[in-house]
């Protein structure tokens, strides 16, 4: 390797002297100055930014920075100045009748935005953005309520929830006819062609009449002699066409057998008294309200 330094013929920058290969030269070009000073400048800043700001992690905490500047505090002041924006709005729905909010425009409008944020943070997850709701999560936007559909049932049901830990809590069970060996598997079998057969969904007419005497004497009670359901009870109306967990025969067997018992938890307590009634009345508003 030489050191020596000359003019490249080819570009006419100076070489830095390092040969490789015999012939093949290494040019001594600089990076342009605009660049090196960009860098320059961004180190500078990354220094500063790094003094003034929170920046490094330690084995308490982070450094807090000259400035004392904090993020959480800054979200926590800016949610409070919202807050405060709408507190009158707040205040009136509060004071408002359920049943008298259609009737204010402007607590509707404020309701309807408050519950869509509050849906989509709380609810969303298993209903669904749209609210259109999954196998074992209700669809919110069709008339098919299990424990009604008011706007004063619907708060209710999201202020306590379902089968959950609170003393209100809607409580309704079904019982678990195969796991219980409350009804043998033939049983059930019948019950389920019977089920289906009142959404004209059985192909099996021999099977479904057997079913309606076992239905008779174990399910009329709660779901009605026609399949009507009983909003009280928490018990669905089978004569539709809308199935919770799914339309299919083994889906009906499975829901005999098991008694399913889905959970929803409640949101009073969780969620401020204005936030839940704010979401009683958007869920309602999504079209599906009696």
């Amino acid at each position: 390797m030489s050191k020596h330094h000359e003019i490249d013929e080819a570009t006419g920058v100076s070489t830095t002297g390092h040969v490789w290969d015999g012939d093949l030269k290494e040019l001594n070009k600089p990076l342009p100055r605009w660049w090196l000073y960009t860098m320059y400048a961004c180190t500078v800043w990354a220094i500063g930014y790094w003094i003034l700001y929170p920046a490094w992690p330690t084995v308490n905490g982070y450094t807090k920075g000259m400035l004392g500047y904090s993020q959480r505090e800054t979200v926590m002041r800016e949610v409070q100045d919202g807050r405060k924006a709408q507190e009158s709005f707040r205040k009136e729905l509060a004071a408002t009748p359920m049943a008298d909010v259609r009737k204010k425009p402007e607590v509707l409008r404020f309701a309807n935005a408050i519950g869509a944020a509050a849906f989509g943070t709380n609810c969303a997850p298993c209903h669904g953005r749209g609210a259109q709701g999954f196998s074992g999560y209700p669809n919110l936007n069709d008339d098919d309520w299990i424990w009604g559909g008011t706007i004063d049932d619907i708060h209710k049901t999201i202020s306590f929830g379902i089968r959950g830990e609170h003393a209100d809590s809607r409580a309704g069970e079904m019982p678990k006819f195969g796991i219980d060996k409350l009804l043998e598997p033939a049983q059930i079998n019948d019950t389920a062609e019977y089920v289906l057969s009142m959404s004209k969904k059985s192909n099996d007419a021999a099977a479904a009449g057997r079913g309606s005497k076992v239905y008779a004497e174990n399910c009329a009670a709660c779901h009605g002699e026609k399949g009507e359901g009983n909003k009280e009870l928490g018990a669905p109306n089978l004569a539709d066409a809308i199935w919770l967990y799914g339309s299919r025969k083994d889906d009906v067997i499975m829901s005999i057998a098991t008694g399913r018992g889905g959970k929803m938890p409640a949101w009073s307590g969780r969620l401020d008294d204005v936030t839940v009634k704010a979401l009683a009345v958007y869920v309602h508003n999504l079209g599906g309200g009696k």
